[in-house]
């Protein structure tokens, strides 16, 4: 065997190619194959063909025939034409699009991979993003109550006291009320007194009477809700300017006037107004305790 056949030899070997997987690929017949592994051109129809099928075993098993030809140049036939025709050479190296294309389907899967995690994850954080919208539609669903028309009051409280030019007309009413109260006769033994004041909430009480009446005068739209000391609901709701709601509560021992438009709110205890503490901070709660003698 000489050193250029055993130089294609080891190149099939180490491709794992038999003689067979090479016929297959060069069609170059196995006999011929043979032969230029063991050195033997004379079995060849030519020098030019058995350079030429040198050339095609040597693309075949990704060895450079140019190269090859030139290390070995002592063995490999002679001939007048050195260059092999391009037509003779029928093995398309593995360099080409076969390889890029393998490459490609090796990869695909993966790529579809990730883009079904990629859309997954998008519609799982879709999902979430409405069922976040819903429970917090639902939330402010459940805490509607009647504070909404706390707030409707409160605005509509603030921005009467902004305007200037309302300004010195309520505190001329509320001169003139002072002034109608003052003629109104007092009863002596009943005394209505602060407490104490915290935030919005301001104690009061009433000692000294036998009766426990509480009048609610709007001088301007306002809301009132009442309850007892237990929680128990008497009254809540909108009273138009110049109406008034009476209630006794004799039979209490503490109530709660929660007043939504305190400066267009009047409170009467058995006919005593009771002076806000702070005339200007609306909603305010204000707690009345009843002790009898």
């Amino acid at each position: 065997m000489s050193e250029l056949g055993n130089r294609l030899k080891q190149a099939r070997e180490e491709k794992n190619m038999s003689l067979d997987d090479l016929q297959e690929i060069t069609k170059i017949q196995k006999r011929y194959l043979i032969g230029l592994e063991e050195g033997n051109y004379s079995m060849m129809p030519g020098k030019f063909y058995a350079r030429a099928f040198m050339k095609q075993y040597a693309e075949a098993v990704d060895l450079d025939p140019e190269m090859l030809f030139e290390e070995y140049k002592n063995e490999v036939p002679s001939t007048y034409k050195e260059d092999v025709p391009e037509q003779l050479s029928r093995v398309k190296t593995h360099k080409e699009l076969p390889k890029s294309a393998s490459k490609f389907i090796e990869i695909l899967p993966k790529l579809a991979v990730v883009a079904v995690i990629i859309i997954v994850a998008i519609l799982l954080w879709l999902w979430r993003q409405d069922a976040a919208e819903d429970k917090t539609a639902n939330d402010q669903s459940e805490n509607q109550t009647s504070d909404v028309e706390f707030e409707k009051i409160e605005n509509s409280a603030t921005n009467e006291e902004q305007n200037e030019e309302e300004a010195p007309a309520q505190e001329n009413e509320e001169s003139v009320q002072e002034e109608v109260e003052t003629n109104e006769p007092e009863t002596p033994s009943q005394t209505l007194t602060v407490k104490g004041v915290e935030g919005s909430t301001t104690t009061y009480e009433l000692t000294g009477s036998e009766k426990f009446e509480l009048e609610v005068i709007a001088k301007d739209r306002t809301w009132v809700g009442i309850k007892n000391g237990k929680g128990k609901t008497f009254f809540g709701a909108e009273i138009a300017q110049g109406k008034s709601q009476v209630n006794d509560f004799t039979a209490e021992s503490e109530i709660t006037v929660r007043v939504g438009n305190v400066p267009g709110t009047d409170l009467k205890v058995n006919g005593e107004l009771v002076q806000y503490e702070d005339t200007k901070k609306t909603p305010q709660n204000i707690t009345i305790i009843y002790t009898k003698e």
